[in-house]
């Protein structure tokens, strides 16, 4: 087998299992509530999550998350007369105040367990 063959084969291999890496929105959701509490993500006072800790699938957590909560944020920013920004704050607000003990906030641009 020459070296191109077994590049193309592993990167073959690699197209082939990215399917079974992606998650869906529920699989996101399902899985949010470990993400935090191994601290793998916080919540920021911007109504976003972020990623505490450099792991894949916090990442793909917190991304599939943040779409669904920015459409959120536009529906009821639109609805309401309001901007963007103040309904992501208010969101922002209420989750660092929802979070429990042991869990990640950030404060100030750093991360800090409740």
């Amino acid at each position: 087998m020459t070296l191109r063959s077994k590049w193309i084969g592993g990167l073959l291999a690699i197209c082939i299992s990215l399917p079974a890496l992606a998650m869906s929105l529920n699989e996101a959701m399902s899985g949010l509530g470990q993400a935090k509490q191994s601290g793998q993500v916080g919540e920021q006072p911007d109504g976003y999550l972020g990623v505490v800790a450099g792991d894949t699938q916090g990442a793909e957590i917190a991304r599939l998350i943040n779409e669904a909560r920015r459409g959120e944020y536009q529906r009821l920013a639109k609805d309401n007369g309001l901007q963007l920004g103040d309904v992501e704050a208010l969101a922002g607000q209420k989750a660092l105040e929802k979070t429990p003990a042991g869990q990640y906030i950030q404060v100030n641009g750093k991360w800090v367990r409740k």
